[in-house]
């Protein structure tokens, strides 16, 4: 059974990030740290998969995430060599990025979330031991990458390799999700949880305050303000998760939009960026100023709205690389065999609907006798 509470912030992460990258809103990163959040989530769902079937889980990670990419691939690399690309071996890493495969101009704006896929590919693989140490090591393993973070912010480790860096911005969070599966945040008392997220809380917002990026207070910009601020995040969100959210779905049209996203997240995630960089010159040359509410508005309906027809063509890809029945919109409530067969026509009843109400365990009636008339004589 899925905890709808956790659909519902993978919900809220991916349309945060749509929104950011439209807007630009630097607020946006320290109301909901998204990238945290979702990296959190992931965490916890590769312990339970490791924990489901082993070391094979890898892979089947594996194959979830890269069709979706390849797709993304297979129309813009071709875009990209008609346009100044060079064709070189490191093309290669369109199919597997281990590292940032390579863009051209525009290339690199409208293809530049790729880098989450790259994280993530490289924290899938290091799960298998990275769970084993945190199951015999719970705290060291999870203080390391912010150990780690620490050392590069304050330049101990000059110039460090981008993965290295990366594993020190939002390993911690992905080791969160451990702690989330495994049950370690909801054991930890409030009397210690919500002291240590405050703590967490007030040092990444005070770095974030004294250590503003070019951008501001840009979480994007302020690693270890990020790294902080977003593991308090997650230690309250995830860490006090209720057990289930069925109110989520007593509001339809939420609950159905929550499960369409979480079914398509990745596709929403890849294929947003594109039109964020196409539309912004093209609405700035009818009027719609950037900086302009309605513009921006216009901007954030025009993007999900690209965004969808997109999902409708190629969202499936998602259903396929999970092994599940393709569907153009997910989420849509099946019926049951003995649902179907008892609204079809009573009469004159279709063949086989006995079978197939008999086989769901449904009760059918026998055909009905005439009744006896009382004064009837033997012949």
């Amino acid at each position: 059974m899925r905890n709808r509470y956790l659909d519902l912030l993978r919900f809220l992460a991916i349309v945060r990030v749509v929104v950011y990258h439209v807007t630009g809103w630097a607020t946006l990163t320290l109301i909901f740290p998204a990238m945290s959040v979702m990296f959190a989530l992931a965490g916890s769902l590769m312990a339970a998969s490791l924990d489901r079937t082993g070391v094979p889980a890898v892979a089947r990670r594996l194959r979830r995430l890269l069709p979706s990419l390849w797709v993304l691939a297979a129309v813009f690399v071709p875009a990209m060599l008609l346009t100044g690309l060079p064709l070189t071996p490191k093309v290669l890493l369109w199919l597997f990025p281990v590292s940032d495969p390579p863009a051209n101009d525009w290339g690199a704006i409208a293809l530049s979330p790729i880098w989450y896929l790259r994280d993530y590919l490289w924290f899938v693989l290091a799960s298998p031991v990275a769970l084993w140490l945190f199951r015999r090591a719970p705290l060291p393993t999870l203080l390391a990458p912010y150990a780690l973070l620490a050392a590069i912010e304050f330049g101990v480790l000059a110039n460090p390799p981008t993965v290295l860096r990366e594993f020190g911005l939002y390993f911690g969070a992905w080791l969160l999700g451990f702690a989330h599966h495994d049950g370690l945040l909801r054991r930890t008392a409030n009397r210690v949880l919500v002291p240590l997220a405050v703590a967490l809380g007030a040092a990444g917002l005070g770095w974030v305050l004294t250590h503003p990026g070019p951008r501001g207070y840009d979480l994007n910009d302020i690693h270890l303000g990020n790294a902080l601020w977003s593991a308090a995040f997650i230690l309250v969100a995830i860490g006090r998760a209720p057990a289930a959210a069925p109110w989520v779905d007593r509001v339809p049209a939420l609950g159905r939009a929550v499960t369409v996203l979480n079914r398509r997240a990745l596709t929403v995630y890849l294929w947003h960026m594109p039109f964020v960089a196409a539309l912004t010159p093209l609405v700035d040359v009818v009027g719609w100023s950037h900086r302009d509410p309605v513009g921006l508005a216009i901007r954030v309906v025009l993007v999900f709205a690209l965004v969808g027809v997109v999902t409708l063509l190629v969202g499936w890809v998602e259903d396929l690389a999970a092994r599940r029945t393709p569907e153009l919109v997910p989420g849509r409530p099946r019926r049951t065999v003995a649902e179907r067969a008892a609204a079809a026509p009573a009469s004159p009843a279709p063949a086989g609907a006995a079978t197939a109400l008999a086989v769901a365990g449904a009760r059918v009636p026998g055909p009905r006798r005439a009744p006896e008339r009382a004064d009837r004589t033997p012949r």
